[in-house]
């Protein structure tokens, strides 16, 4: 399922109906830690992964704090993305 806003994404989770959630951190509406935060009073468990540009130190650290699984740096290979999702269980 896609989203087209971190608003809509938010709005279309619903806890059971997904095994992974892959957000973007840089999103109108919501952006991606909104998303996180609100995903995760609904569902402690999924696994959430962060595609993004934003790459330093303290926004990772911020994005752990609200919750993500797992963090991916853009640009990425498939194969990077493909050991995270196994990582995951997916």
């Amino acid at each position: 399922m896609e989203a087209a806003d971190g608003e809509e994404a938010v709005k279309l989770f619903n806890p059971g109906d997904f095994d992974l959630v892959l957000t973007d951190w840089n999103m109108p509406g919501k952006n991606g830690l909104e998303v996180i935060q609100d995903i995760r009073k609904r569902d402690p468990k999924v696994p959430i992964i962060m595609v993004t540009t934003e790459a330093e130190k303290s926004r990772v650290m911020e994005a752990i704090q609200a919750g993500v699984s797992d963090y991916l740096v853009k640009p990425f290979t498939a194969d990077t993305l493909r050991e995270k999702l196994e990582k995951h269980g997916c």
